[in-house]
């Protein structure tokens, strides 16, 4: 279904002030309007909770819709869809997808002058050919039940132990996640470039018919939680925040061998119809204070150099130079070249292995 500017203002929206950087709209009478078309579920709750939120009380003369997105692939359809008639005016989306946008001009690229926040960015939140900056940094992890995995694992070649047959939940290839998992076990079992495969793909091979499911429902973390599987793969922040939540059920941990990044980006949309509002916006999510206040609320590792973060948050993330040093270099642009033949390959020699 194509979102249309009706559906989009149906949605509940607060009314905000204006900043600075929005001066435009002081002159004007009436309320500006902004469309963010961001993650859906928990991160739509915290991330409202924690960026949106204060920037509707902060500025009141700008009304803010969250537009809850599926994942990626769904954000870049929704905007080759409105290429000729945006209806959004910011998306967030992984990097790797987001050179796609920028390729095709739906991007609209911002400098310093026009977003300053961007003068207090990390080196990494910038990606050549990607008109967009890092909003987020993330790492992947290894999911398990402490009831059901003792004593806690330290590697990821806890997956390929017989004890754990039909235990084992991962969302496969061509999902983000799997890929990851794909990358690490290539590592783990000998592979010293993950842009050749070949040994991720045996070794996986040699686990995938004690898989429980390479398409968890509704997702890993809560398979384990209640006791359907025993391991997974994830993401940092969501492990975090669902480990909390689990009551000890289920916790996340960074193996001996590392993980690697992932990078959410948040964009303006070419031919947005509320430039400086969504320019505005932009500013603020890039900012030192929506950053902390989201890596406090969820773990996300902060993209701001200048974000004052406290210790016990930044010790649940990949954050520490000693963490980093432990992180696969992936240069997830040049995966995007070769995804296609790498789903291609996992049908064949993956999934056939049941």
């Amino acid at each position: 279904m194509i979102l249309t500017r009706r559906r989009i203002l149906a949605a509940s929206a607060t009314t905000l002030a204006v900043s600075p950087l929005a001066m435009p709209y002081v002159a004007r009478a009436q309320q500006a309007q902004i469309t963010l078309a961001a993650y859906a579920g928990i991160f739509q709750d915290n991330y409202e909770a924690a960026v949106v939120e204060p920037f509707r009380r902060a500025n009141p003369g700008i009304r803010v819709t969250y537009f809850s997105m599926g994942n990626s692939a769904q954000a870049l359809g929704q905007m080759r869809a409105q290429k000729a008639n945006p209806q959004v005016d910011l998306v967030m989306m992984d990097v790797s997808v987001a050179k796609a946008a920028s390729d095709e001009g739906l991007y609209e690229p911002v400098t310093q002058a026009q977003v300053p926040a961007l003068a207090d960015l990390s080196p990494r939140a910038f990606t050549p050919g990607v008109a967009a900056p890092a909003v987020t940094f993330d790492n992947l992890v290894l999911l398990y039940s402490p009831q059901q995995v003792q004593p806690a694992p330290t590697s990821w070649k806890v997956f390929w132990e017989p004890k754990y047959k039909d235990k084992i939940a991962i969302n496969g290839v061509p999902d983000i996640i799997g890929l990851g998992f794909l990358m690490m076990a290539n590592k783990v079992f000998g592979g010293d470039d993950y842009r050749r495969l070949d040994k991720g793909f045996e070794a996986v091979g040699n686990m995938a018919p004690n898989v429980l499911s390479w398409d968890p429902k509704p997702d890993a973390y809560t398979m384990i939680t209640q006791g359907t599987a025993a391991l997974g793969v994830g993401w940092n922040a969501r492990g975090q925040i669902y480990s909390d939540q689990s009551g000890g059920r289920m916790a996340a941990v960074l193996p001996s061998e590392g993980a690697l990044f992932q990078i959410n980006v948040l964009g303006l949309v070419k031919g947005s119809k509320n430039y400086d509002a969504s320019r505005t916006f932009l500013n603020h999510a890039l900012g030192a204070e929506a950053q902390a206040a989201f890596t406090e609320k969820m773990f996300y590792a902060p993209t701001n150099t200048k974000a004052k973060v406290s210790e016990a948050a930044l010790a649940r993330t990949a954050s520490s130079p000693e963490r980093q040093a432990m992180m696969l270099p992936v240069d997830w642009l040049e995966v995007a070249k070769f995804r296609e033949g790498v789903t291609e390959q996992w049908r064949r020699r993956i999934l056939t292995r049941r």
